[in-house]
């Protein structure tokens, strides 16, 4: 008899991620055109493999490449399949690519269900599976990864800041969110492994990628923008298998009537119930976050931070007003100030000024320096009250430099609990968070970002141990 797990199977997504052959079909000679850009973007984003532009009217060399006229021309093996071309030309070019032994598709071309074509959504879909050929898309941006280099965005590189190398695999249902989060994420200081976007899910599905990613060593969290899901069986399966094998971080949108029936004219997804989204989520494991800043301000944290079930905070701050606020937005999230040891006090006062009061939040004043910062940081952080460290620092004081940044990155290398910064500004403070955010320290902006992010680790951490 058959279990749940040997009726669920997954696609070998390996080859369209870290392909060593992609030919792009539709790749055109007019510079403005979809296929010309994703070939340009292989090429100037320093792709390793072998690139085959296939143009039914091939005539001369395109950016120093041989042009086919087919797929079928090309006889070397090849691993990813890049289709640019117009959508009622789709389902014939899937058949040659399964003739050709193609491993995987990505199917950029809008143009099906989602603008009620069915039909020809159906078309791809039988052909795909004809030859269990491996299909993203159609209506995607589909598939970027750091490190083989693959990219098949049709976004000029110019228009947007792509991350980093990292951690974090993202995946977005949503073209267009997908491409203003990749360009946010290069602004958060933490950076990505794969993105992948899917679009209409006709053939590969969120669970799919899911499956990929939870599995791929170079991921250590997910964040994932969902409208809806293909198939439920497959969906609760994959997240109730895989939820807290790794940090997801999800947004789905649709929350509203009106959301769920634009997310079907976006991608044709069945966008359901909220209530039971959110149920389910909760009960595997992954972590809802309410917007899209919320989608990264978690990453932040969890990018870099050790897992904490504790929520008492210690609050080392150089600005009393901003105190008050880190205080009132830890409160309003279910967590609260870490009452410092009387050892913790006694250590304090021999190296605090007189006019610093030894409480929580612990505001050091606005004329403190490395000194200062470093005794304050160093004590909190090491008190047996304090689960989690809060650092609020006002880079327009005069003692408050690269000199204090220094003293947090000590401190942080030598302790094992989750350390944040908070820090609001302009140019000056900018310059001072990437220092911090680039040696693995989240940085926020907002106090009740910063009390969200770690609240969402303590949630995700009590649910990981006790599982």
């Amino acid at each position: 008899m058959k279990t749940e797990k040997d009726k669920i199977k997954y696609y070998n997504l390996e080859p369209m991620i870290h392909p060593k052959s992609v030919a792009i079909i539709g790749a055109s000679y007019d510079p403005n055109k979809v296929g010309h850009i994703v070939l340009r973007n292989y090429i100037h984003g320093g792709f390793s493999g072998k690139l085959y532009p296939v143009n039914v009217n091939a005539k001369d060399d395109l950016l120093g490449l041989k042009v086919y006229k087919s797929i079928l021309d090309i006889k070397q093996e090849i691993d990813l399949v890049v289709i640019a071309t117009p959508a009622a030309t789709v389902p014939s070019l899937i058949n040659e690519c399964g003739k050709a032994n193609a491993k995987g598709v990505v199917v950029i071309s809008s143009g099906f269900a989602e603008v009620g074509n069915t039909d020809l959504q159906k078309q791809l879909i039988e052909n795909a599976k004809k030859y269990n050929l491996a299909v993203i898309g159609p209506n995607c941006l589909g598939v970027m990864d750091l490190r083989s280099r693959t990219d098949t965005m049709y976004l000029p590189s110019f228009k947007l800041d792509k991350p980093i190398m990292g951690n974090v695999g993202f995946i977005s249902q949503s073209g267009a969110i997908g491409s203003v989060v990749l360009d946010l994420i290069d602004h958060e200081g933490f950076g990505l492994s794969s993105f992948i976007s899917y679009g209409n899910a006709d053939v590969v599905d969120e669970s799919d990628i899911l499956n990929y990613l939870a599995n791929d060593n170079g991921t250590k969290l997910i964040i994932f923008y969902l409208e809806g899901v293909k198939d439920g069986q497959r969906f609760l399966y994959t997240i109730k298998k895989y939820g807290l094998k790794k940090p997801i971080i999800i947004i789905k949108a649709g929350a509203t009537s009106q959301g769920a029936t634009a997310a079907h004219s976006h991608t044709a997804a069945l966008a359901g119930n909220t209530e039971v989204y959110e149920s389910i989520f909760k009960q595997y494991g992954l972590i809802e976050a309410e917007d899209l800043y919320d989608l990264l301000y978690f990453a932040k944290i969890f990018e870099t931070e050790p897992l904490c079930t504790g929520n008492r905070v210690g609050v080392v701050t150089n600005g009393g007003g901003a105190g008050v606020l880190v205080t009132d937005a830890l409160y309003k999230n279910g967590l609260e100030l870490a009452q410092l040891s009387i050892n913790t006090k006694q250590n304090l006062r021999k190296v605090m000024p007189s006019i610093v009061n030894i409480t929580t939040p612990l505001d050091i004043g606005g004329d403190a320096d490395r000194e200062r910062f470093k005794n304050a940081i160093d004590s909190v952080a090491n008190d047996e009250n304090v689960d989690m460290i809060a650092v609020i620092v006002l880079f327009q004081t005069p003692g408050a430099d690269s000199a204090v940044v220094s003293e947090i990155i000590n401190v942080k290398n030598n302790i094992t609990k989750p350390l944040i910064v908070i820090s609001i500004g302009g140019t000056y403070t900018l310059a001072h968070r990437t220092m911090l955010e680039s040696s693995g320290i989240p940085v926020y902006d907002s106090p009740m970002a910063a009390a969200r992010s770690l609240k969402a680790l303590i949630d995700f951490s009590k649910t990981s141990i006790k599982k």
